[in-house]
């Protein structure tokens, strides 16, 4: 009854979003450059911070740094999605943002010089990595979703490490926003204020998870966003690209831009993958090495992502002929 309350009041507090949306036009144009064609309310994803105001809400004593952290970075991801920012004073939230849920794990005191640098740009890679996928139709509520589910079953099987309700809201919050999102003609984009909000309570549960196994495997929770990203940024660079201007490079934007396939049919297709993988580790953390686990997931993502160089050519040919 709790859960079925909380979703009902997120479900308000979007429809009350956009009415201030419409009211303010807080809306996504189509540009040559976008997935989409036609002029559809941005920033629906606040839905995730208003699940984080309601848990909370109930948890103050002990939420606080992580509402703090989330605030910060709902605040100038809202403010980019209505007026842009310089990605200095982005960056420099985000890093402030981070530094506070750091020190709210105790990440200071237990992690090495050297382990801290890599926990930044690994957290601050991931917060991008989340925005960068942030282009069609339903992908991230669909892998938020699969992405939380993974944990929530670590939580209740594996290891507890966290309030499993902290993970539930973040999955009812996805819901919520794929009910608007997961659409032909969305009612509404997540914008960078979704993406990078749930970005960042999804490198806080990873991070408290990693720290409390002593494990970087979980990190394959976000294996397939993250090859995709990082290749996608190592081709641009190979390109000569601007790597902080927009594109359609992805491999994604390339099934959807180039061979016009549904976007649901995209972002089911995602959260598939990373179901498979997510199976994979929780069926092998305890049986190989970490080493060996990431290879068995890894290598395999990337073959799929360089399906994405032969469509290119293919359709490069076409275009030619």
């Amino acid at each position: 009854m709790q859960y079925l309350l909380i979703t009902v009041v997120l479900f308000l507090l979007e429809l009350l979003y956009f009415k201030v949306a419409d009211r303010y036009n807080i809306v996504d144009k189509p540009n040559h450059r976008s997935a989409h064609t036609e002029i559809t309310l941005r920033g629906g994803g606040i839905i995730f911070w208003f699940a984080a105001l309601l848990y909370f809400a109930q948890h103050l004593q002990n939420n606080c740094f992580f509402f703090t952290g989330i605030t910060l970075v709902t605040v100038v991801s809202f403010w980019d999605d209505i007026q842009s920012l310089s990605n200095k004073i982005r960056i420099s939230v985000h890093f402030l943002a981070i530094s506070v849920i750091f020190y709210d794990l105790g990440v200071f005191n237990s992690v090495p010089v050297l382990g801290i640098v890599f926990a930044y740009i690994l957290a601050i890679g991931l917060i991008n990595a989340y925005n960068f996928m942030d282009g069609i139709n339903g992908i991230t509520g669909l892998y938020t979703l699969v992405v939380m589910g993974s944990l929530l079953y670590v939580n209740q099987n594996i290891q507890v490490f966290i309030d499993g309700a902290f993970i539930l809201y973040a999955m009812l919050a996805s819901l919520v926003f794929l009910f608007f999102n997961y659409r032909k003609k969305a009612k509404c984009f997540a914008g960078d204020v979704g993406s990078i909000a749930i970005a960042f309570w999804v490198i806080y549960l990873v991070l408290k998870l990693i720290l409390v196994t002593n494990s970087l495997v979980w990190l394959l929770f976000l294996a397939v966003y993250g090859v995709d990203a990082i290749c996608t940024i190592l081709h641009r660079l190979y390109l000569k690209h601007n790597i902080f201007e927009a594109h359609r490079l992805h491999f994604y934007q390339v099934l959807s831009n180039e061979y016009k396939i549904q976007h649901r049919l995209i972002a089911a297709f995602y959260g598939m993958v990373q179901i498979i993988v997510s199976v994979m580790v929780l069926g092998l953390y305890q049986n190989v090495s970490d080493f060996i686990l990431f290879g068995l997931v890894i290598v395999p993502l990337l073959l799929i992502y360089c399906m994405k160089f032969y469509l290119l050519h293919k359709k490069y040919k076409t275009v030619n002929c």
